[in-house]
C-alpha cells in the first residue's frame, strides 16, 4: 500500500465514525469529496470499522518509508488507528475497561491520584484565601466574588483575546487572515470549545451557564485561542498541510492521541504566553475595563487548585471501573474540588457522556506529560522553542516519553 492510499483510507475511516456518533470528527478541513463519499455510504457497522482499522494497522509496516512518509508519520497514524479500533469495539457494545480505553485512545496509562496531595492542596488554598470558617464556604465565596457579570463577559473575552493575539503572533507568526469569532452559549457540559473551520478561522464558544470567573477567563481564552487550540490548528494547517502535504492533519478526531496532545498544549497556553506570573498582567487588563482583580491571590489559588486536577480522573475511574454509585462520585467531587452539588453533577454530565467520558484524561495526563516535557528541556532550548514544537509538529505521547 502506498502512503497516499493509506492516508486516504485513514481519513475515510475517521469520517465514518462521525456517522456513528455525531461530533466524533471535531474538525475536517480536507477534500470535501471524501465527506460526500462517506455520506453516500450505508450507515457503517462499528465492528466493520474496527476491522478496517485493524487492516490498516496490519498494512502499516509494509508502507514504504522515505523523506516524506517518515517513521514518525507512520507512528502517528498507527497510534490513531489503534484509537479508532478501540472506539469501534466500544460502539459495537464490547465491554472495555476504563484504563484500557484511555490507553488505547490516548497512548497513556492512568492510575488514581494521591489523596495526600489533595489534602496539601486544601492547606495551600486555606492559606491563599485566609479568613475563618469552612474551606468549602470560603472557596465558594471567593468564586462568587470573582464571577463576571454576563453583560461584561463579551468585552472581557475580547480584551484578553486581543492582548494574547498580539503577544502570540510576535512569537509564533500566523497568516494575516486568521480570525476568531466568539459566541456565548448555554446548556453545554464544557466551559469553552473551539470549532476550527479551516482556512485559519475558528469559532470559540464560551458557556455562560458556568458563571465564568475572572481568574479563569485569561486561561480559557489562552486555551481556546492564543496560543492554544486555534493557534495550533493554524500553525499545523500552514506548516504540515499546506507546507508538507500531510493530509492526515486535515482531520481532528475525538478520543485519539492528538486530543491529549492538544489539550495538554492548550492547558499550558497561558504559561507559555505570559509565564507563571500572569496575575499582574491580567490585573492591568481588567483595570482597563474598570474591573478590580487581585492577580496575586488568583495566582496562589490557581497554583493550589492545579494539584486537584487528578480528582476528576479519579471520579471517572470510580464511575466506570469501580462502578460506584453516582451519589458517591458526586460526594467525592464535592469533597476534594470544594464544589456544590449542582456543580459536581454538571461535571458528572461530562464524565458520563458516551462520547466524552474518557476525555477528562486528556486534560489530566496531557498537562502532566507536556509540562514535564517542557520543564525538562535542555538548558539551551527556550520555553518558546519547546512550546513551538508542540504547535508545529505532529507529536504523540509515546514520542514525548522517548525524547
Amino acid at each position: 500500500m502506498e502512503p497516499a492510499t493509506l492516508i486516504r483510507e485513514y481519513l475515510l475511516l475517521g469520517l465514518r465514525f462521525d456517522r456513528i456518533e455525531d461530533g466524533y470528527v471535531d474538525s475536517f478541513t480536507g477534500d470535501p469529496a471524501l465527506r460526500r463519499a462517506v455520506a453516500d455510504e450505508p450507515t457503517p457497522d462499528p465492528a466493520e470499522l474496527t476491522r478496517q482499522a485493524t487492516r490498516l494497522l496490519d498494512a502499516l509496516p509494509q508502507v514504504p518509508r522515505g523523506d516524506e512518509f517518515t517513521a514518525a508519520r507512520a507512528d502517528y497514524i498507527g497510534a490513531h488507528l489503534r484509537a479508532l479500533a478501540c472506539a469501534g469495539r466500544k460502539f459495537a457494545g464490547e465491554d472495555v475497561g476504563f484504563v484500557d480505553e484511555v490507553r488505547d485512545y490516548f497512548d497513556v496509562t492512568i492510575a488514581k491520584g494521591d489523596p495526600e496531595k489533595y489534602r496539601e492542596a486544601h492547606r495551600k488554598l486555606d492559606q491563599a484565601l485566609g479568613g475563618t470558617g469552612a474551606l468549602a464556604e470560603r472557596v465558594q465565596a471567593h468564586r462568587t466574588a470573582e464571577e463576571i457579570a454576563p453583560e461584561r463577559l463579551g468585552e472581557a473575552i475580547d480584551a484578553f483575546s486581543s492582548a494574547l493575539r498580539d503577544r502570540v503572533r510576535a512569537e509564533y507568526p500566523l497568516p494575516d487572515r486568521e480570525t476568531i469569532k466568539y459566541e456565548i452559549v448555554t446548556d453545554k457540559p464544557w466551559s469553552g470549545f473551539n470549532y476550527y473551520e479551516g482556512d485559519y478561522t475558528s469559532t470559540v464558544a464560551v458557556n455562560a451557564d458556568l458563571k465564568q470567573q475572572m481568574s479563569n477567563l485569561p486561561r480559557l481564552v489562552a486555551h481556546e485561542s492564543y496560543p492554544g487550540h486555534h493557534t495550533e490548528h493554524c500553525r499545523k494547517e500552514f506548516g504540515l498541510v499546506a507546507g508538507q502535504n500531510q493530509l492526515e492533519q486535515t482531520i481532528f478526531l475525538v478520543n485519539t492521541p492528538q486530543c491529549l496532545m492538544a489539550e495538554g498544549l492548550a492547558d499550558l497556553a497561558l504559561y507559555a504566553a505570559i509565564g507563571p506570573d500572569w496575575g499582574a498582567w491580567a490585573t492591568e487588563i481588567y483595570a482597563d475595563l474598570g474591573l478590580r482583580f487581585d492577580g496575586e491571590r488568583a495566582e496562589a489559588v490557581s497554583a493550589a487548585t492545579a494539584a486537584l486536577a487528578d480528582v476528576r480522573q479519579d471520579a471517572a475511574l470510580m464511575l466506570h471501573d469501580e462502578h460506584r454509585d453516582v451519589d458517591d462520585v458526586v460526594a467525592f467531587l464535592q469533597r476534594w474540588l470544594l464544589v456544590d452539588d449542582g456543580r459536581a453533577r454538571q461535571m458528572l454530565r461530562f464524565l458520563s457522556s458516551p462520547l466524552w467520558r474518557a476525555y477528562t484524561s486528556t486534560y489530566v495526563e496531557g498537562y502532566r506529560l507536556l509540562r514535564g516535557w517542557i520543564d525538562t528541556r535542555p538548558a539551551e532550548v527556550s520555553l518558546t522553542q519547546r512550546f513551538g514544537r508542540l504547535l508545529d509538529e505532529p507529536l504523540i505521547p509515546s514520542a514525548l516519553r522517548t525524547v
